[in-house]
């Protein structure tokens, strides 16, 4: 029984794309588990803790992934040795300082916020606006919490660009 408005034929895509997405938050979530046991210094309070929020995160979006899959009749990739082979996102060694932590993250969302936009491009060839929704709203959220991880890397003396500012 077909209770989307979309035709199945245009749907495959999106499935497709959707679980290449589903793979690399898989492995996301489990190096921020990772980062979240293993970080140390004098950042651990605030960093253990963001992890954590990061993961938990990560993992209600992995939720709703397949669960989006499974609506547009599709099976969600399920296995790890799967999402091993599929995801952009590489497992990393948990022996790294914070700052090495929060520069990882930071290259992964850019991988998932590039495979969020395949998804958002196969979705609107297929006329998806349940799906352009779901992620659209992952990409400003992972868009700011990119933004804040970049903003703790940094020194209090470095500055934003200044064009824009009156003297």
């Amino acid at each position: 029984m077909n209770y989307l408005n979309i035709q199945n034929e245009n749907i495959l895509p999106v499935a497709k794309e959707l679980n290449q997405l589903l793979a690399d938050y898989h492995l996301y979530y489990q190096k921020l588990r990772n980062f979240h046991w293993n970080i140390t210094g004098r950042n651990f309070f605030v960093l253990h803790e963001k992890f954590e929020e990061m993961y938990t995160d990560a993992r209600i979006k992995i939720d709703e992934i397949a669960e989006r899959i499974l609506t547009l009749q599709y099976h969600p990739m399920s296995r790890y040795s799967s999402y091993l082979k599929a995801s952009s996102i590489s497992e990393d060694s948990p022996l790294q300082t914070d700052k090495e932590m929060i520069e990882s993250i930071i290259k992964d969302h850019k991988l998932l916020l590039k495979q969020m936009s395949i998804v958002i491009k196969e979705a609107e060839k297929a006329e998806d606006d349940g799906t352009i929704d779901l992620i659209g709203s992952y990409i400003s959220s992972l868009e700011k919490t990119s933004w804040m991880l970049n903003a703790f890397t940094k020194k209090t003396s470095e500055k934003l660009k200044e064009e824009l500012i009156e003297s």
